[in-house]
């Protein structure tokens, strides 16, 4: 009778074992362009070449170190490593479920009635209810346990690669500020070197009042920006340090904001190609992943399920000879559940899932799309960026030769001190622009080389 009851449900099993609720998925068309807009200017073809080891990216050695302190002390990589740890121990839980368990087992009855005082002691193995998974319910639980494992790890490399370029860009920071610095610090010298030679050329009558408190508000005007930079500064190590966790007491000589060579060479290929690879992008399919496997689980929940208890042991009247002489026992109980009703509880968990489902396909598609505009808006910066810089470098040379004719022209008695001035801050705010743009130019690059997945090992998961 066991025999066959054990033959006829393993018979169901084969029969139903197609009948699983798990919805097939299949990755939709990307709702972006087939190619990047004219403002790019990439050419049409153009093959993937974007280095994958950030080293290679930022060859600075300074930047190289606390990009490592980064990656081993920033709380945020920190709390997204223990999101996969939790996630892989949710999977844990749920591939559990796939195998029957097997416990050991002791008890001892003692009973009085009537007077009469029995005991029956016992001791075995059992396996407790064990479904079988016919309509996939358990086999749905544990494909959106994996999904959800998978997102993890790609938002944990998600995390990890913003956490490269932010350390990257707050050390350009960094330097454009330093820069600025010491550049103000130069034109504050400059500044009162003039003051006493105008100074001195009024005692001697060939200047006046107004040259010498003209020339005192431009001091005060610059002693007032270095300030301001002084606390810019500030601002920019507190944040440094923030992103590293902990910067080592001992650190490489960098390179200046001249001499920073940043990422040689951009190809970004085609939008598909680039976008499918970004870690954000896949934890967020993987995401969706998940929910649509959780539809199957909340359909399979329509259906009957089949659960098996089984035990094998020994039983006694008397403790000491339960090894001994004790009887064999033995127990195997299918149990059969059909929902009849249940106030549409079952048809609200489908519900809840397929609405949950078009959530993770809308994040889906905007995450694609979020990262098509970064990769786009990159591109066209960076070529404009690159003029920009060129202009305004121009600029600064054109600013300078004016700044040494006024001078001279000053000291001929040809012009007057104000002249002087103007040329003066006109060169001095052309300089700062120059180092302002230089940065900007290299934030870019950094945002860019982030945007097309650069600086990470190929995911294992990449067109999964």
């Amino acid at each position: 009778m066991t025999a066959k009851a054990a033959a006829l449900l393993a018979g169901l099993g084969l029969v139903l074992g197609g009948c699983a609720q798990l919805p097939g998925y299949e990755r939709t068309e990307p709702p972006i362009a087939a190619g990047w807009p004219a403002s790019a200017a990439v050419e049409t073809g153009a093959e993937l070449r974007i280095p994958a080891d950030w080293r290679a990216a930022y060859p600075d050695a300074r930047l190289q170190a606390l990009i490592e302190a980064a990656l081993q002390h920033n709380r945020d990589l920190r709390l997204a490593t223990a999101r996969i740890e939790e996630a892989r121990a949710q999977l844990g839980l749920a591939r559990a479920d796939l195998r029957p368990g097997v416990d050991a087992t002791a008890s001892a009855l003692t009973q009085r009635a009537d007077g009469d005082v029995s005991r029956r002691f016992q001791a075995g193995v059992q396996m407790p209810a064990y479904e079988l998974d016919f309509w996939g319910r358990v086999q749905s639980r544990d494909e959106a346990a994996l999904m959800r494992y998978l997102a993890s790890e790609e938002a944990a490399r998600a995390v990890r690669l913003t956490l490269i370029a932010d350390v990257a860009e707050a050390y350009l920071l960094q330097l454009e500020l330093t820069q600025r610095l010491r550049l103000t610090q130069a034109t504050l010298a400059s500044r009162a070197e003039t003051r006493e030679i105008v100074a001195r050329r009024r005692d001697v009558g060939l200047a006046g009042d107004l040259d010498v408190l003209q020339a005192d508000g431009l001091l005060a005007l610059g002693r007032a920006e270095l300030a301001a930079l002084q606390r810019q500064l500030a601002a920019a190590d507190n944040a440094l340090t923030l992103l590293v966790g902990s910067v080592p007491d001992s650190l490489p000589p960098g390179r200046g904001l001249e001499a920073q060579d940043l990422v040689a060479e951009l190809a970004p290929g085609l939008p598909a190609e680039v976008l499918l690879r970004r870690p954000d992008v896949l934890a967020a399919e993987a995401r969706l992943k998940a929910a649509n496997a959780d539809i199957g689980a909340a359909r399979a929940a329509f259906f009957p399920t089949i659960t098996l208890t089984a035990a094998l042991g020994l039983a006694s009247r008397g403790l000491t000879d339960l090894f001994d002489a004790a009887g064999g026992t033995w127990l195997f109980q299918p149990v059969l559940r059909w929902p009849l009703f249940d106030a549409g509880r079952t048809q609200a968990g489908v519900d809840l899932a397929q609405a949950r489902r078009l959530a993770a396909v809308a994040e889906y598609e905007r995450t694609i799309q979020q990262a098509f505009r970064e990769v786009a808006d990159g591109l066209a910066a960076r070529r404009n960026l690159a003029e920009q810089l060129a202009a305004q470098q121009a600029q600064a040379r054109v600013q300078g030769e004016r700044l040494r004719l006024a001078e001279a022209r000053y000291r001929a008695g040809l012009t007057s001190f104000l002249d002087v001035l103007d040329a003066q801050r006109d060169l001095y705010t052309a300089e700062q622009a120059v180092v302002q743009t230089r940065r900007a130019w290299l934030a870019n690059t950094v945002r860019l080389y982030k945007a097309l997945g650069g600086g990470m090992v190929e995911s294992p998961h990449v067109g999964g």
